[in-house]
């Protein structure tokens, strides 16, 4: 499975949504995923993927990671994953 299908399916499973129901440029916020669920999101992302995020989860909108959307996200955990490799 790619990294993009299997960020939208732990997206989806946090928003109790399809993954068919996540678009590329569905924000979070669309999903009705919130803080909470946005936390959640990351550390499943990184369990997922053995990576770390750079989030503050105390200001998310001050994160060097993008997360505006989920072409965004996806885009991120590509770069984190190549950097890894």
């Amino acid at each position: 499975m790619s990294i993009q299908n299997r960020v939208i399916a732990i997206i989806a499973e946090q928003a109790v949504l399809e993954p068919s129901d996540v678009r590329m440029d569905s924000t979070l916020e669309d999903l009705g995923i919130d803080s909470l669920g946005l936390v959640e999101s990351i550390f499943a992302i990184e369990e997922e993927f053995d990576i770390s995020i750079p989030f503050n989860a105390n200001a998310p909108t001050e994160s060097d990671f993008d997360l505006t959307n989920v072409a965004a996200i996806v885009a991120g955990i590509e770069k984190l994953v190549a950097a890894k490799s």
